[in-house]
């Protein structure tokens, strides 16, 4: 029986650079790629990094309900097609998803048996100084976003497994062996 794995947690926890270990360390391992509506980056890859529709076109599927989750933040939607998800389980490989924690809530509500692993950064203060550094967030952007790591924190208990990224390289080993644990391989 495939498996679904969630990777979820606050922006700038290091989910994205777990995501693409465990991709690479995994053969049987399929990332689910988001779709969204926001504009396409000079460094994006369609497919790969994101599934890029229009608004028109995402908000036919919610009112098709062909969406598993989906979430409107930052001025556009987000969200996990139904159809990917029995696509790459129709191949026989194992999905793995990063999600946000809303959307992970979700997933588990439609997929009981999915595996849920929250990544957390060792402390807010540390998480501030990596999305100061990564992102330039305005004064006000900065508090928006730690404002909903605080409404993520509540969902942790839900969670499966917690890796704290404090050092990125044990926390990719942490994963994998969760993972491997999942899988079976």
């Amino acid at each position: 029986m495939n498996k679904i794995i969630i990777i979820s947690g606050p922006s700038g926890a290091g989910k994205g650079t777990i995501k693409k270990y465990l991709l690479n360390e995994f053969d049987s391992l399929k990332e689910l790629v988001t779709t969204t509506t926001r504009a396409k980056r000079k460094e994006d890859v369609a497919g790969k990094t994101y599934n890029f529709v229009s608004k028109e076109k995402f908000e036919s599927w919610i009112k098709k309900d062909e969406l598993i989750e989906y979430d409107f933040h930052f001025g556009n939607y987000y969200g996990s097609r139904i159809s990917d998800v029995e696509k790459i389980l129709k191949n026989k490989k194992n999905i793995l998803i990063e999600v946000d924690v809303k959307g992970a809530m979700t997933f588990k509500e439609k997929f009981s048996d999915a595996k849920m692993i929250f990544i957390k950064p060792p402390t807010i203060n540390e998480l501030k100084k990596r999305i100061i550094a990564r992102d330039k967030p305005t004064k006000e952007d900065l508090n928006q976003r730690i404002t909903r790591v605080k409404e993520e924190y509540k969902f942790v208990k839900k969670f499966d497994f917690v890796v704290i990224n404090n050092d990125l390289t044990i926390a990719k080993n942490e994963t994998k062996k969760i993972v491997k644990n999942i899988v079976g391989n």
